[in-house]
């Protein structure tokens, strides 16, 4: 039986990375006929994956100590699933950023290549090749996740064993995502406050010195970063209700009665078969999918449908990638209703209430972070008229809203939480996670096509293209902004309840059987764990700080110093821009990272498994908060900024878009660098005291 459930799972892992090649081939047939074009997607490329093959140089020996202690420890099997998920998570970033940097330039010259056709195909062309690029990313995650969750249960055929999988790949994603978003945020933070405000150029001007360092920290952050951070929280969700359905009964005091093989192929089986609703979601998106041409031939035959196919086509973004989205959510809990069938067919309606219930939570929580950051609402226009009195208005409308919009998604995520474990207990919160997570295939797909599309815009700006090209980019990446925005709403949604069902994982293979908030070491546990996020994002926002400090300085000495840099005839040290945002990122990421494995491991040895109980305790409840707020407040400031740049309050080059900027600067390390990495803190911190649980 259980190789069964291995073989499907990854028969559907196979299926994910067939389907993100045979993409990527027809992506290659996209040729770049601009010089300029080929030449700077060229330069980036480059400069990305030299910084990541750095980066990962550094992190080989940390993951070299740590299975040995693991070895030393718990024995071979869970340092070999340690190193396999550290593999599997940092393959998914380095392919991810190969990708997202072959994809940018053909974005671009996509997009110019309809203008000098004049059909009206620009938008569609390059919305095209922008999401081609990106559901490569989305299933080579959800793919490499199968794969590697098959391949370690079929060598160890444990699942308390197999945890330290997750471990593995939160450990590689906590280091990507500090490390990736200290690099973009130093280059977006200098190159914004120098060239835009100070200099009063464009943003991608390539007279700025920064602008190549800018655009090759977008795929550093926005893809390797995201793409390393999803990849744990798809696995983490699995593994966390696998352990659970190991040992759950759904009738507690009846003999015989755990689920075993059943819960643990659950999880396994929604994966999977979110897969499968994902490639179906991208397939209606892109032309470029196999089986594109079938599936929208036969969705034609549906009513109403053939307006939404002609919609799609025509390139009309924010409509497609919602359809796609749609449909790919729709087939999940449709398939979610025939396994739950299949496994539990007493109990069928309880585990697909809770699956639905964790998938709709993860929507509507994209609903309501679409709401506080988009500038289609009243809420980021209300930040951007506070620019009418300053700067300091601005900030302080921003925090005001991040505080102000945790307030929903916390109540989705009780609501989600309290439903799921009322119909099948803690299990039913493990799936509900799950399911949240399930459709990670062309929810990132959707959220990695917007960086492509910004890195496109910069391309074109740099290349000097005609401003329609830019015009069209700058569309598909606002609605980027957005779909990211929902992005880390859901991985936020998600992170609260697979940390949750890890922290039962944990209370399981340690044997307690509850937190008592009157004992001392419990409540001393609580506060240190409430404390770590806060001082984790201090060290996260400093490192931003002291590095855009650096990258500020330099690019102020290349104007003062490098003769005809703003009349275009002297050219701009780009180098020592990526230099400076390359050191910054390797140095300042290590204290952060290593700290979310050393204080759980510290804790659980000198105060005992309760006390560790309340630490996770307490950094849950203080890591959602502020992850919440941050994202938020982040992604307001950013669309404020946006929202007068179209022509609002002033408009470009006015003091309220100098007032903007300055807000958008502040919330940069908010939502791309602390905010999102706090995710990772929690579950890897959760999923270490779990591998380690039987030490404790």
């Amino acid at each position: 039986m259980w190789l069964f459930l291995v073989f499907i799972t990854l028969v559907f892992g196979v299926l994910a990375g067939l389907y993100a090649w045979t993409v990527y081939k027809k992506l290659e047939e996209n040729q770049i006929g601009h010089p300029r074009v080929a030449e700077l997607s060229s330069i980036i490329h480059g400069g990305a994956m030299a910084f990541l093959k750095k980066e990962y140089t550094w992190l080989a020996p940390f993951v070299g100590v740590v299975a040995l202690l693991l070895v030393a420890l718990l024995g071979l099997g869970a340092a070999f699933a340690f190193i396999l998920g550290a593999l599997c998570s940092a393959t998914a970033g380095y392919i991810g950023m190969y990708v997202a940097t072959n994809s940018n330039g053909r974005t671009t010259y996509a997009a110019l290549e309809g203008m000098e056709k004049d059909d009206g195909s620009a938008a569609g062309n390059a919305l095209e090749v922008a999401f081609s690029g990106g559901s490569i990313v989305g299933m080579v995650v959800v793919g490499l996740g199968l794969i590697g969750l098959s391949v370690a249960y079929l060598f160890l055929n444990d699942v308390t064993a197999l945890t330290a999988f997750g471990m593995g790949a939160s450990s590689i994603a906590l280091f990507a995502r500090v490390g990736g978003g200290i690099y973009t945020k130093a280059a977006d933070v200098g190159a914004d406050l120098v060239g835009k405000v100070e200099a009063g150029i464009p943003e991608d001007d390539p007279r700025n010195p920064a602008v190549i360092a800018d655009n090759v920290g977008d795929n550093v952050g926005d893809i390797a970063g995201m793409g390393a951070d999803l990849f744990e929280s798809y696995v983490n969700s699995i593994l966390a209700a696998m352990a659970i359905g190991a040992v759950y009964t759904f009738t507690p005091g009846v003999a015989d009665s755990q689920l075993g093989l059943w819960g643990i192929g659950f999880p396994m089986f929604l994966a999977a078969w979110g897969v499968f609703a994902s490639v179906i979601g991208c397939m209606m998106i892109s032309q470029k999918a196999p089986f594109a041409d079938k599936v929208r031939a036969y969705a034609a035959k549906l009513p109403g449908m053939v307006e939404v196919i002609k919609r799609i086509e025509e390139g009309d973004a924010a409509f497609a990638l919602r359809v796609g989205t749609f449909v790919a959510g729709g087939l999940m809990i449709a398939g979610t209703f025939i396994l739950s069938i299949l496994f539990f067919f007493s109990n069928s309606i309880s585990v697909f209430l809770s699956v639905t219930s964790g998938v709709l939570a993860g929507i509507a929580i994209g609903v309501v972070t679409e709401i506080y950051t988009s500038g289609d609402y009243k809420f980021v226009q209300k930040v951007a008229e506070s620019s009418n009195t300053g700067t300091a208005t601005v900030i302080l409308s921003g925090l005001s809203l991040g505080m102000m919009s945790t307030g929903i998604p916390v109540i989705l995520i009780c609501l989600s939480t309290l439903i799921s474990y009322y119909l099948a207990g803690m299990f039913g919160v493990a799936v509900a996670a799950v399911g949240m997570l399930s459709i990670t295939g062309i929810s990132l797909s959707v959220d990695a096509y917007g960086p492509i599309a910004d890195n496109a815009g910069g391309i074109a700006e740099m290349s000097e293209l005609p401003e329609g090209v830019r015009k069209i980019t700058d569309h598909l990446d606002a609605i980027g902004n957005t779909t990211a925005a929902m992005g880390k709403g859901l991985a936020i949604g998600s992170a609260a309840l697979t940390a949750l069902a890890l922290f039962v994982a944990y209370s399981q293979a340690a044997k307690i059987d509850k937190i008592d908030i009157m004992n001392p070491y419990v409540i001393i546990g609580l506060l240190i764990g409430g404390m770590l996020p806060f001082i984790f994002c201090a060290l996260s926002i400093d490192a931003v700080s002291k590095a855009a400090g650096a990258m500020i300085e330099e690019v102020r000495n290349q104007f003062r110093t490098i003769t005809g840099i703003m009349e275009g005839t002297g050219k701009p040290d780009y180098e020592r821009c990526v230099s400076i945002s390359t050191h910054a990122a390797l140095t300042q990421m290590i204290i952060p990272g290593v700290m979310a494995i050393v204080v759980p491991v510290l804790v659980g040895f000198l105060l005992g498994k309760e006390a560790l109980g309340g630490l996770l305790g307490g950094a849950i409840v203080t890591g959602v908060m502020m992850a919440l707020f941050m994202a938020n407040s982040g992604g307001a400031w950013d669309n404020a900024k946006k929202y007068i740049e179209e022509g609002h309050f002033g408009g470009k080059g006015s003091p309220n878009h100098a007032a903007a900027v300055v807000g958008d600067t502040v919330g940069d390390p908010f939502k791309d660098t602390a905010g999102p990495a706090l995710n990772i803190l929690i579950k890897l911190m959760t999923v270490v005291a779990l591998v380690l649980a039987p030490l404790f």
